[in-house]
């Protein structure tokens, strides 16, 4: 399985010729080569994690193609047909067997409305939280892709959630609102925490993949 980084919280994972879309969003470049996309996973509502834009690219690649995401991005996608999944929910699609965990979104401001999140497990391999430190309990984390900067996020306390998780490799997404120092505080920061479980960090730029 390959998973490929592309700008801010969006992936890429391939597996046996066919292609998983993980939250492509406003601060994503448009996806190439999307025919043998067989499912897209939004992990909540906000324009950063998905856009009409994408879907629409998507579907006309790969007409068919399930999306699955909160009901939050359901009653805000109203011209596409939305697979509503929630936490303890498990689907498959394809060559992917997507476990979802979580429920909801890190609190950005007393004063800003709490969305609903799920984080997917994709092949009880790949772990992506959205925007959480949900811990997928009972999972023993393969592959961690830990955010890294956000309105929402602090850095002691994504390492801490790293540090919780205890991935065998980790890499960072979510990085878009980071200048370049200091998105590479950051990943030196989960490099660290990564490695007191005995995990590897790797650094991941946009269109660059990972084999798992």
């Amino acid at each position: 399985m390959r998973v490929t980084k592309f700008e801010h919280a969006a992936l890429r994972i391939d597996e046996a010729g066919e292609t998983l879309i993980i939250d492509p969003g406003s601060f994503t470049t448009p996806l190439e080569d999307l025919r043998k996309a067989v499912a897209v996973v939004i992990t909540h509502e906000h324009p950063d994690h998905w856009t009409p834009e994408h879907l629409d690219r998507i579907l006309l690649a790969a007409p068919g193609t399930p999306v699955f995401a909160p009901a939050g991005v359901a009653a805000q996608a109203t011209d596409h047909e939305i697979t509503v999944v929630a936490p303890g929910d498990t689907v498959t699609a394809g060559s992917f067997t997507l476990r979802f965990f979580g429920g909801e979104h890190a609190v950005i401001h007393s004063s800003l409305p709490v969305v609903e999140n799920v984080g997917v497990l994709v092949n009880d391999e790949l772990y992506y939280p959205g925007d959480s430190y949900a811990v997928p309990e009972g999972v023993a984390v393969g592959t961690l892709a830990a955010p890294l900067g956000a309105p929402w996020l602090k850095i002691g306390d994504a390492m801490d959630y790293v540090l919780a998780v205890a991935p065998r490799r980790a890499f960072g997404v979510h990085d878009m609102t980071l200048s370049v120092i200091g998105r590479d505080m950051h990943r030196s920061r989960l490099k660290w925490a990564t490695e007191q479980g005995g995990g590897e960090f790797f650094t991941l730029d946009p269109g660059e993949s990972l084999d798992l």
